[in-house]
């Protein structure tokens, strides 16, 4: 019972159930981001570049008897190929992922240093050390 017991208490603490959520939420931007990638900012990159498609970009290391074009379809036959054209996209999406991040991390160290930090409080002065200090300013009068 104690192991349970254990487990339950680490599983509802607060660090776990943020990691939680972090991993959560960190999957779905991740869809978001290759979204973006893939269909946003791949086209324009391709057009660019002369309308490659970047996701079908791969040398075949092996033998391609059949003369297949896609890489799918080599894939499917089973010969090596060098695809780096996927590494590419997901090198991409990285970038682009590291970069909005850095953005969102430097915005909330932005929105710190504005925070003024409240101005200390004088610290209220003993009423016996106010007695004293009015004995000794009436004594040297």
């Amino acid at each position: 019972m104690g192991m349970i017991q254990e487990f339950k208490e680490f599983a509802v603490k607060g660090n776990a159930m943020d990691l939680a959520v972090g991993v959560i939420i960190g999957g779905a931007f991740g869809k978001i981001v290759d979204s973006i990638v893939g269909d946003l900012i791949m086209p324009i990159v391709s057009r660019i570049v002369g309308k490659l498609d970047f996701s079908n970009l791969f040398v075949v290391l092996g033998d391609n008897p059949n003369n297949l074009a896609t890489l799918a379809d080599l894939k499917k036959a089973g010969i090596a190929v060098f695809a780096y054209g996927s590494f590419l996209t997901i090198l991409v999406n990285f970038v682009i992922l590291a970069f909005i991040i850095f953005m969102m991390v430097k915005q909330m160290n932005r929105l710190r240093k504005e925070e003024p930090a409240p101005a200390p409080e004088a610290p209220v002065t003993p009423e016996d050390v106010m007695l004293l200090r009015e004995i000794r300013d009436s004594l040297k009068k």
